[in-house]
């Protein structure tokens, strides 16, 4: 049976691997597959103004709850209207792109099919790490030190969407530290630290009433926080726990209502309601304590609208695919992108969402 060859740069294959690209990069990235959806019942919120429509910037509000006492009985309630009153934060989106080539000698011995494979898998990995990357910096409100990242140490974020550092309320350490200057090797991640997090989320808005409540997620019924932490940590939390403890954390989570839904998915267990997660990408530091040299990570406990990410979606797609030839049309190329930006959510300077969980965390296989 004869087979449908696309030609190299044919506009048919812009719209069809463009479509397959954005597929797979949202299948593999873990963060998308856990936490990113449509609505405000997710960690990450996807913004669909500008799918499909002209602009660079969506703005959302969050409207602050009424604090004035009811009018009692037959007290006049006329002249005591509490004015609605909104904060606003918003997210902008640019373009990204990676251009690949095949190579002169690869094109021609690979078919236009086979080539047009190749690099969809390979921009397909480096997608897919990027995007967990970003979602990572941007929650964490910080770079860090993580050697595996492809933006140097420098980065400050993208597409005219700063990194946040943590503000004060919405930050807490290990052990009895009180400040990154304060932090030990010996304040490491415990259970404690984790029920010490839980807490203060579901406390926040009770003793604080300038900060907004952290909403968990709900899950058929049920109101689930999430942690993800550095393996350092994890490893921490285990060894500090022990067999027994670290079995009962597991279980929990198994038996947990709910624990089909996809933010328990691969989770190491659940305590209280915050279901625990790790991931390489948690963002590490090097110069933490008073003499600046205590190795530490940055666990993130998570809630409803943690962060936000928008696409622009031209002619309807969400990814980019553009092919071209160079060197008389010798060397195939191929650009792979997406137009979108994300953010960690914010209003009147305090963060929504997520909590910074800041604690010495070293590689135990470290001589």
């Amino acid at each position: 049976m004869a087979t449908t060859v696309i030609a190299w740069g044919d506009p048919k294959a812009k719209k069809a691997w463009s479509t397959a690209l954005a597929h797979d990069v949202d299948k593999n990235t873990w963060f998308t597959r856990r936490f990113v959806g449509k609505g405000n019942n997710n960690i990450i919120e996807q913004k669909t103004e500008l799918e499909g429509e002209a602009g660079d910037t969506v703005q959302f509000d969050l409207c602050v709850e009424f604090k004035s006492e009811p009018v009692e009985g037959d007290n006049r309630a006329e002249g005591t209207e509490e004015t609605l009153r909104f904060y606003t934060d918003e997210v902008k989106i640019d373009q990204t792109r990676k251009p690949a080539s095949a190579g002169g000698r690869m094109s021609r011995k690979r078919t236009v099919h086979n080539l047009r494979t190749t690099a969809r898998g390979n921009l397909n990995l480096y997608w897919s790490a990027f995007f967990d990357e970003m979602y990572f910096m941007y929650l964490s409100g910080a770079r860090g030190m993580n050697e595996n990242f492809k933006t140097g140490l420098n980065y400050t974020g993208r597409a005219q969407n700063p990194f946040q550092a943590p503000d004060t309320s919405h930050i807490l350490y290990g052990g009895s530290a009180t400040s990154k200057a304060t932090l030990t090797a010996s304040d490491k991640m415990t259970r404690s630290v984790i029920e010490k997090a839980n807490t203060k989320a579901e406390m926040m808005h009770a003793t604080d009433p300038d900060s907004a409540s952290m909403v968990p997620v709900m899950i058929e019924g049920s109101k689930r926080y999430v942690v993800v932490m550095s393996p350092f940590q994890a490893y921490d939390m285990r060894t500090d726990a022990g067999a027994g403890n670290w079995l009962d954390i597991q279980k929990a989570a198994a038996a947990a209502e709910g624990s089909k839904n996809r933010i328990f998915a691969g989770g190491l267990g659940m305590i209280d309601d915050t279901v625990l997660h790790k991931h390489e990408n948690a963002i590490r530091f090097n110069d933490y304590g008073a003499g600046g040299n205590v190795q530490a990570a940055r666990a993130l406990m998570l809630a409803r609208q943690a962060g936000v990410v928008a696409y622009g979606t031209p002619n309807g797609r969400r990814g980019i695919w553009i092919e071209d030839k160079r060197d008389y049309e010798n060397e195939p190329v191929v650009v792979g992108g997406f137009i979108l930006g994300c953010k960690k959510t914010r209003f009147n300077n305090k963060d929504f969402g997520v909590i910074a969980i800041d604690t010495a965390a070293a590689d135990p296989n470290a001589a």
